[in-house]
């Protein structure tokens, strides 16, 4: 059994006082695989004294020296690639296939995009008469990320902040820590000065409140529900701390009656249902015009009815399991509320899989006849569930898409691209895939609404980690 602990000053470390282990459960045998040492507020005081004594050294060198480091961590990663992949496998019970093709790859990805972005931006420019704006770092950062992406998202701020010349401190979530402890291993490798990369296991109520209220912390990038990143926002408003946030989401697929229907139903149905759902910008909602409404349901039935569940570590396009007891309980009492509430079960419902009473596996389910008003289509379920509602004009189509707190993402399906271009100009969510698209790691990622605040990925994400500052008068008038 592997105890995993916390990396302060550049050292794996016990936690400063012993305090509870908590099991790491793989979620398609429900067997113990490792145990966390709880870390406290003691150990996260210790980590932001390492990260802040070691900002001003590491900030002060040279970018390309930077770049350097961040460059050699991508290759550590890719050497170690196939660790990354059972480990993904193993602490959330991604198909191997969806972890090597899609979860570990966003690592190099992202370090990849990062360094890129880092090359093209200006880092400094004359402004004005006089003005040279320059771009420094914003000083020592908390990471706190979640369990369904967990690379994606420990990629996507680890890789900014150090090349930007930030210290960290990073909280990854307690249901996914094998991979980011795997993460700290190549960080170590990799030969970041002491103190520039620190991590401490925990809960978010202990670890995350400690760091989002930390008076040496200036900025916290916070990853994970909507109802968390207000605790976080709050906790660090004592201190006017930086605050960048991914929060929750129940994106809008809008299918237009000109689409390719087969396609983009298709299409629609196997997103919502990837990583069994688990993802912020799933698209939960799918919206289709009221002239093809019930041949959409045809083909989406036809679709989920050839999705099957299955063991994770065996090669195929199955579905694994959700993350934990915890995250099944509650997709079952929202799949039970929206049978209560009139939705329609094409397929799935509650309950495991046949074959499966081990493990946290999930029907994979849609509903039809659904209404926006409906708690399947107000709450995001984060599981295999796909809620379907008509809609009659284009108009009609976008008020429903908006009707949601959330924002983080919408989808356009439409044979004519002026139009999808148009609707997408509409929708207040902060990214929009007309056809079928996908996003690079170039591109912006983030919400609008309380689907949170900054962008992720690329240049903008390079650019949230950085202070901007103007000298007046450092060229001669």
């Amino acid at each position: 059994m592997k105890l995993l602990q916390h990396y302060i000053a550049g050292k794996f470390v016990a936690p400063a006082v012993a305090g509870e282990r908590f099991p790491v459960i793989n979620p398609a045998t429900e067997q113990t695989v490792a145990e966390i040492a709880f870390g406290s507020a003691a150990d996260v005081d210790l980590a932001v004294k390492a990260a802040r004594k070691a900002f001003p050294g590491y900030a002060a060198l040279p970018l390309e020296a930077r770049i350097a480091l961040v460059g050699k961590l991508q290759a550590i990663f890719e050497r170690r690639y196939d660790e990354m992949v059972q480990a993904i496998t193993t602490e959330m019970g991604a198909p191997y296939e969806l972890s090597k093709r899609s979860q570990a790859a966003c690592g190099p990805g992202h370090i990849k995009a990062t360094i890129d972005a880092a090359h093209e931006l200006a880092w400094e420019e004359r402004s004005g008469k006089s003005a040279n704006v320059v771009r420094e770092p914003v000083g020592v950062c908390a990471l706190i990320t979640p369990w369904n992406w967990p690379i994606n998202q420990l990629a996507a701020k680890i890789a900014p902040a150090l090349t930007a010349g930030c210290t960290v401190v990073l909280k990854p979530s307690e249901f996914s820590p094998l991979s980011a402890q795997l993460f700290a291993e190549f960080v170590h490798e990799a030969g970041f000065p002491v103190g520039v990369f620190n991590m401490v296991h925990g809960t978010g109520p202990v670890v995350g409140a400690a760091l989002s209220a930390h008076p040496d912390i200036d900025m916290v990038s916070f990853t994970g529900s909507t109802r968390a990143g207000i605790a976080v926002a709050k906790s660090a408003a004592d201190t006017v701390k930086r605050v960048a946030q991914e929060l929750g989401g129940k994106s809008a697929n809008i299918v237009f009656a000109d689409a390719d229907l087969e396609a983009a139903v298709k299409r629609g149905v196997l997103h919502c249902f990837n990583n069994s759902g688990q993802s912020c910008n799933a698209p939960t909602r799918m919206l289709v015009e009221d002239s093809v409404y019930d041949r959409a349901v045809a083909i989406a039935e036809k679709v989920a009815s050839a999705v099957k569940v299955g063991d994770p570590t065996q090669p195929g396009g199955h579905l694994g399991p959700v993350v934990s007891k915890l995250q099944w309980d509650r997709i079952q009492r929202l799949i039970n509320v929206g049978v209560q509430e009139g939705a329609r079960v094409v397929v799935g419902g509650p309950g495991k899989p046949a074959g499966f009473e081990t493990g946290y596996f999930v029907r994979p389910t849609i509903f039809a006849d659904v209404t926006n008003q409906m708690t399947v289509a107000r709450e995001e379920i984060f599981g295999p569930v796909l809620c379907m509602l008509r809609f009659k004009t284009p108009e009609e189509a976008i008020e429903i898409a908006n009707d949601t707190p959330y924002g983080l993402a919408a989808y356009v399906q439409s044979g004519d691209l002026g139009r999808a271009r148009a609707v997408a100009r509409q929708l207040r969510a902060g990214s929009v895939y007309l056809n079928g698209a996908g996003q690079d790691y170039e591109s912006p990622f983030g919400g609008f609404k309380q689907s949170g605040n900054g962008r992720e990925w690329g240049k903008h994400g390079l650019t949230e980690y950085l202070e901007v500052k103007a000298i007046n008068g450092f060229f001669a008038a």
